[in-house]
């Protein structure tokens, strides 16, 4: 919303008048508006959100964690809809704005979630929530008859959020129509029921004997919540970050090869599943699949854009990148089993590999992975010096090679992977070459340490 469009003003113009006329009637004398309420719940929603919002400087907010919704579900179970819209106005229009046009959006958060506690108020009162909450003695709601108006109410809720969001979406930032609320309502409902029961729960402790004191102890756990699944959010970031980081200056130094790596990543994933393995394990193989090459930082730039052939001793101190990469990703701890596939995926299950010449089993499960993964990405790509091989070409090359360079298992789960999602060759450098490089002339023909061998699918001194 940095250069605001006329019809995004105007939406959001109608959305605060909107909001304006459903909380209007509170402050109509008549109304006996419970201000002591609303004025406690109010500073309460603006003090979370002031904590929550100083955890997120400098970091993205998980999905659907972009506001900490407790405090207002549970104003909308205790308090008129008028008043209830009331309850975010003065913690949404305090709130840090970190983007441009400022003003603008200090209208629009109030506004939005006004509209939205008063939706939801509106709900829970005509499905008899409120009296469901103050039936038998004050510390005992009808339960379970309780929960289905409180559900209904915080489904509004993100309804309604999740339209102003996609009305927003279209006007300021122009996203068509046809998209701009396409996985809004879903990606939001989840956190917004789990707030919702939380708010319900204060709202029980808040009519109980014991009063508002004890509905404050329903936060802490949330928060705590909150906190450690934006810790874990904001580590995922910095691992991502040292991904990236690592992968472009690879990219950089050897531009014949630029993409390679995601794919390798993509790639290994794909087997990974075919597996079988957990979700975790998947996430470090695609770690050590677009790591794999990290090691080639190591070598001499002049050795991996050298035009001609190599020679055996240039060809040594290439077959040195997987050490090297090793070495550079030792101290990554989140990395886990990646290190292993970064060190040996140019082992061969015969033992003519490098650089220790493993065999079989000795070799790990990962390194396995992206072997298959690796030179199935070298064969399918088009590159400066040779156009990519068919994918069915490719997968024929790997099968006969199976067994001999390649784990039969992986190749088979790459086959199946592929019939199921497809695969889009890729095009990796559109820079003109008169001949190949010296590492692609080197790609057929790498001695390993063992002595020269027969060519074989992917063996490239990468």
């Amino acid at each position: 919303m940095r250069s605001v469009p006329l019809w995004a003003v105007v939406y959001i113009g109608l959305t605060a008048v909107g909001a304006a006329l459903c909380a209007a009637p509170a402050l109509d004398p008549s109304a006996r508006t419970p201000w002591s309420a609303v004025a406690l719940l109010a500073v309460l929603y603006a003090g979370c959100e002031q904590i929550t919002r100083l955890r997120r400087v400098g970091q993205r907010a998980p999905r659907g964690m972009a506001g900490f919704f407790p405090v207002l579900l549970a104003g909308v179970f205790l308090v008129p809809p008028a008043a209830a819209a009331l309850v975010a106005v003065p913690g949404a229009a305090l709130a840090r704005v970190e983007l441009r046009p400022a003003p603008l959006r200090r209208i629009w958060r109030p506004a939005r979630y006004a509209l939205a506690c008063w939706a939801a108020a509106t709900v829970h009162v005509a499905l008899g929530g409120r009296e469901l909450l103050a039936a038998g003695r004050p510390a005992a709601p009808d339960f379970p008859l309780a929960l289905a108006p409180a559900a209904a109410a915080a489904l509004v809720f993100a309804l309604v959020v999740a339209a102003l969001d996609g009305g927003i979406l279209a006007t300021a930032e122009r996203v068509p129509v046809r998209s701009a609320w396409r996985g809004l309502f879903p990606r939001s409902l989840a956190p917004v029921l789990v707030h919702g029961f939380a708010g319900l729960m204060m709202a029980v402790l808040w009519r109980s004997p014991y009063g508002p004191p004890a509905a404050l102890l329903v936060l802490l756990p949330m928060y705590i919540s909150w906190w450690v699944l934006a810790q874990y959010h904001r580590e995922r970031s910095a691992h991502q970050a040292t991904i990236r980081a690592l992968v472009q200056a690879v990219d950089i130094k050897d531009e014949y090869t630029r993409g390679h790596s995601e794919r390798v990543g993509e790639a290994s994933v794909l087997i990974a599943r075919e597996l079988g393995m957990e979700d975790e394990r998947v996430e470090v193989l695609r770690f050590a699949g677009i790591l794999h090459d990290v090691g080639k930082l190591g070598v001499p730039t002049r050795l991996l854009r050298k035009d001609g052939p190599l020679t055996p001793e240039e060809r040594r101190v290439i077959e040195l990148h997987p050490e090297y990469g090793h070495e550079m990703v030792r101290g990554i701890g989140f990395l886990g089993e990646a290190r292993s596939a970064i060190l040996h995926h140019h082992e061969r299950l015969d033992g003519s590999g490098y650089p220790y010449g493993l065999t079989g089993r000795q070799i790990p499960e990962f390194a396995r992975v992206v072997a298959v993964a690796d030179a199935f990405d070298a064969m399918t790509s088009t590159r400066s010096y040779r156009r990519g091989r068919p994918v069915a070409d490719a997968l024929t090359e790997l099968k006969r090679c199976a067994g001999r360079q390649f784990d039969p298992q992986m190749v088979r789960a790459l086959v199946r992977a592929l019939d199921r999602h497809g695969w889009r060759p890729a095009v990796t450098s559109d820079e003109p070459e008169p001949q190949r490089t010296a590492a692609a002339v080197g790609a057929a023909h790498v001695p390993g340490p063992r002595g020269s061998r027969a060519p074989l699918a992917g063996d490239r001194p990468r």
